[in-house]
This record gives C-alpha cells, sequence and structure tokens, in this order.
C-alpha cells in the first residue's frame, strides 16, 4: 500500500507540475503585432517561421500570420492565393513544398509553423489569419480543420486570436469554440454588431478608424479589442498609442516599440478626453471649434474671419492661413455674428485677414496634457501662437483670470518658440511674465509637438517631449496661481502687432499658414481604469 500511494503521489505531484507549465504563457505587456512576422529589417521572408522567430525575439505581443488550404486539404502558410505562380487550393502540398522560400525554408504548414511558434517562446501570442475562399463551403472546413489541429497539439493558448476578412469563417469558429478570441478584418461592420454575434474585437484597417472615430469610443463601450492594420507610419502608430488600441499590427515592429518608448502618454496616467485628428474635408468641425471675429488685440493688423480661404481642413490638416487682402462680404460664412453695416468701416480698413479657432463654449479642461502637433508659418510679420484662456476671464479680466502660451513664435526670430504664462503677479505688462525659449528646428516645413502638462502642482512647456520651461505652483495667491480652473484652447495666426510686428511685416510673403496634424487632450486616468 506504501508504494501505491507513493507513486500515486509522484505522478499526481509531476501532474500538476505539467498543468502548471502548460498554463504557464502570458502574452507580452505591448500592443506590437508583427504583421506576417518580423521580416522587414532583416529581410526575411514575409511568413516564415524565421520571420516569426525575430517578432518572438523581438518580444512582440503577437506575430500573425496567413493560412489557406491545398487541394489535399493541408493547411499552409502563406498570404497570396498563389505561390511560385502555383494556385494553392487547386496545388497538392507536395508539389508546392518543391519551390523553397528565399532564406531556403519549405512552405511552412501550419502545423510545422504553430510547433514553431509553441518553441522557446516567452509571451508573443499566434494571431492566425484565416484566409477566405471563393469554393462553397470551403471556408466552414477551414475553420474545423484549423480549429482541430489547434486542439491536437494542446497550441490554444499561443492563439491570441482568430482573424478574417469572413464573417462565415469567424462565426463557425465562435460556434465550434465559443471561447475562441476572434477579429473582423473588413471594416464593414459597426461594434455593435460585431458585440451582438459574439466577436471580440475590430482589427480594421487605418481609414477605417480614420473616416469613422466614432467606432473607437464604441469598441471601448462594448468591452471589444481594438486592432489596426498595417499601420506603418510614424504619426499613424502615434494617433493609435494616444487613443488606446489594445493592438497595432505592422510591418515595422521596431519602429513601433521606439514609438512606444518616446510616447508620453502611451502606458501612463493619461488617458486620451478630446481630439480633433481632422481627417475631413471642409470647415473645422462646429461641434469642436468655433471663430473669433474682427480685430482682436495687441494692435495686430489681420482680420479674423470665419471663411475656408482662412480656416479649412484638407488632406488630413487644419488650415489657418493668413492673406493680405482688402475684405468684403463674401469673406465671411455667417456675416449676421457681427452685423455687415456695423462693422463696414472697420473691415474696409483691414489689410490681412487671417483666422482664429477655439474651444470657448464647447470644451474646456481643469488639468491634463494638451498637445499640438504643427508647421509654422515663415517670415517677418507673422505671429502663431497656441495658447489657452481661462472660463472666467470675461468675469475676472485679463490678466487676473490667466493665461497659457503652449506656444508663441514670432517670424523674425524662427528658429526659437516660447512658452509663458501670464497672471495678475507675472504678466507682460509689467515684465514680469514667466516664459522660456528653446531652439526649433525647420519649424515651417517640419511637424513638431508644442504641448504642456498641467497639475495642481505646476506647468510644464515640452517640444517633442523635452521639457524647456517649468512653472510650480508657489501656493501664495490667485495673482500667482489662477490656474485650478478651466482654460478653453485658441489657435490663430496674426499678422504684425506690437510683438509679431516689431520689426515690421514683409509683404511678399504672403500667403501664410499654420498646419495644424491633430490636437489631443489626455487628463488623467481614474483609478478603476
Amino acid at each position: 500500500m506504501r508504494f501505491i500511494f507513493i507513486v500515486l503521489a509522484f505522478l499526481t505531484f509531476n501532474a500538476c507540475k505539467s498543468t502548471k507549465a502548460e498554463s504557464a504563457f502570458a502574452f507580452a505587456e505591448n500592443p506590437v503585432i508583427a504583421h506576417r512576422g518580423a521580416w522587414k529589417a532583416l529581410n526575411l521572408p514575409q511568413n516564415s517561421i524565421a520571420s516569426l522567430k525575430h517578432a518572438i525575439e523581438l518580444g512582440c505581443t503577437g506575430s500573425e500570420f496567413d493560412v489557406r488550404m491545398t487541394a489535399d486539404n493541408v493547411l499552409v502558410v502563406n498570404h497570396d492565393p498563389d505561390y511560385n505562380g502555383l494556385f494553392i487550393e487547386e496545388t497538392t502540398y507536395s508539389e508546392l513544398s518543391k519551390h523553397k522560400l528565399s532564406n531556403g525554408e519549405v512552405l511552412p504548414t501550419l502545423r510545422d509553423y504553430l510547433l514553431a511558434g509553441m518553441e522557446s517562446n516567452p509571451g508573443t501570442g499566434l494571431v492566425c489569419e484565416i484566409k477566405p475562399s471563393k469554393t462553397e463551403g470551403r471556408n466552414v472546413l477551414m475553420a474545423e480543420k484549423v480549429l482541430e489541429l489547434v486542439d491536437e497539439l494542446k497550441a490554444e493558448k499561443y492563439i491570441s486570436y482568430y482573424i478574417s476578412f469572413s464573417y462565415e469563417l469567424l462565426k463557425r469558429i465562435i460556434e465550434i469554440n465559443p471561447n475562441a478570441k476572434t477579429q473582423y478584418l473588413d471594416g464593414s461592420k459597426s461594434p455593435e454588431t460585431l458585440r451582438g454575434d459574439g466577436v471580440s474585437g475590430l482589427d480594421y484597417a487605418t481609414h477605417i478608424f480614420k473616416r469613422k472615430p466614432e467606432w473607437i469610443e464604441s469598441a471601448k463601450a462594448h468591452n471589444l479589442k481594438l486592432n489596426a492594420w498595417t499601420v506603418n507610419k510614424a504619426e499613424d502608430l502615434d494617433l493609435f498609442l494616444a487613443n488606446g488600441f489594445d493592438y497595432i499590427t505592422t510591418d515595422e515592429p521596431e519602429l513601433l516599440f521606439e514609438r512606444i518608448r518616446n510616447s508620453a502618454t502611451y502606458n501612463t496616467v493619461y488617458k486620451l478626453v478630446w481630439s480633433d485628428e481632422f481627417n475631413y474635408n471642409g470647415a473645422p468641425d462646429a461641434t469642436k471649434w468655433t471663430y473669433s471675429y474682427g480685430f482682436i488685440a495687441n494692435e495686430e493688423k489681420q482680420y479674423y474671419t470665419d471663411s475656408l480661404k482662412n480656416a479649412r481642413v484638407e488632406n488630413g490638416h487644419l488650415i489657418i492661413e493668413a492673406h493680405k487682402e482688402k475684405l468684403a462680404n463674401k469673406d465671411f460664412n455667417n456675416p449676421n455674428l457681427k452685423p455687415w453695416a456695423q462693422y463696414k468701416k472697420e473691415i474696409d480698413s483691414a489689410q490681412y485677414s487671417s483666422a482664429r479657432l477655439t474651444t470657448e463654449g464647447l470644451a474646456e479642461w481643469k488639468y491634463g496634457r494638451i498637445e499640438v502637433s504643427a508647421k509654422l508659418p515663415k517670415g517677418r510679420g507673422m505671429w502663431p501662437a497656441i495658447w489657452m484662456l481661462s472660463e472666467d476671464r470675461k468675469e475676472l479680466g485679463w490678466p487676473e483670470s490667466g493665461e497659457i502660451d503652449i506656444m508663441e513664435h514670432v517670424g523674425y526670430d524662427n528658429d526659437t518658440i516660447h512658452g509663458t504664462i501670464h497672471t495678475k503677479a507675472y504678466n507682460h505688462l509689467k515684465g514680469t511674465q514667466k516664459g522660456k525659449t528653446i531652439f526649433i528646428d525647420r519649424p515651417n516645413d517640419t511637424f513638431h509637438v508644442f504641448a504642456i502638462e498641467w497639475t495642481p502642482e505646476k506647468i510644464d512647456f515640452l517640444l517633442d517631449g523635452v521639457v524647456y520651461n517649468h512653472i510650480a505652483n508657489e501656493h501664495k495667491t490667485t495673482a500667482e496661481w489662477p490656474f485650478d480652473k478651466k482654460f478653453h484652447l485658441i489657435l490663430n495666426v496674426a499678422v504684425g502687432g506690437m510683438w509679431g510686428g516689431r520689426q515690421g511685416i514683409d509683404e511678399s510673403i504672403f500667403p501664410q499658414r499654420m498646419t495644424v496634424d491633430y490636437v489631443r487632450v489626455f487628463q488623467q486616468k481614474s483609478k478603476d481604469q
């Protein structure tokens, strides 16, 4: 009896060890999905076992690959419907395998690929894309055979997601295995539809999310995983990082890791609460922006209008453009905001037009990170600004109400930008304003990110992620720190004025524009996020 007990105990112990080892796999904690493996940097064949191994070496959270089925029902890993001039569905695997990949590998079967992905893999999931077939019944058959093989190899824990352009195929996977994680690729179905059909997430092309940004919040509200394919540009990678995507599928995993390291908002206390990515055309979004009109302040020479000539969205950017011109009624989209007759004399005296956009009355924030990616106008006399005023400025007056100048630039000093606060105690009328400058390289033809990080204790001014001005809360009075209330954002391009026109205006430079790629506002996440 004692011998039997020892044997049983030994078997039980080893079974527990085996179960524990089998369940120990955990996906890496990053959003990087290597598209067809990590192939580009090392010039490896796409969908090769070598590219899979390199994705594992990089520590990607996932490596995506494509599955097709041969004429003799062998599941193989290949993107295109043909391989070496042979149509996969009409060719046996033995025929296909005679032709090697460029690195000498045999065309991988799914079995070989899964086994390779399960070996010495600390955390890279396998993202299995099953390519649709036009042959009736074949999609369902492929779904069934893929799941059979995964089950046979005990590979399920390594599968991040099953993805496909075939909705029929995904629904069959869910029917067979309700616990399988799935993502739809086509981009044609809303998050509500996916949720209703039990699909786990949406993996849509970049342009889909740009055209339907509301689907991002809808997906989060429906607890669906967000993925985007195939994202290779730095600005697009930054966009999806800022929007808190769970995954980003890319041919450039090394670049995505770099963008993650340099991101001031990814994997931090911040959450995106407001943005305009300008992925539309025409007038600026009226739910986000309103206009200032007329001559405003600082002896500036431009007259602010709401004309599309002065403020418009095109090719994914907001354009705020200054012109040298005489104005007329036609230069206003809504002249009734200020009756034309009442301001005709003022308008007749204008020599320049421009635009000043503001979120006043639409969106205001207390604390957070505010960042704007922009290229600046060029030339003597230009004075672009990205800045903020408080919700109570009309009641308190300036400078008591406070002002935060995220970025100011004057054309006669082209390689310098300024970050400044104005308060009752610290303002330019007294010469006590708290401002600092930083050198900026190629401000007119390169997008730079101008930002502040604002908390109850400080305001930091940043250029491309580098802090160059730190304003600490002295904890005295509101004369020094009026920044514990909501402020709205202003974007404008001024011409001339007390500062911008200090060295005159170059009449030959017009039109001049500030080009804005995006505006994003982040605030601290709540404890349960």
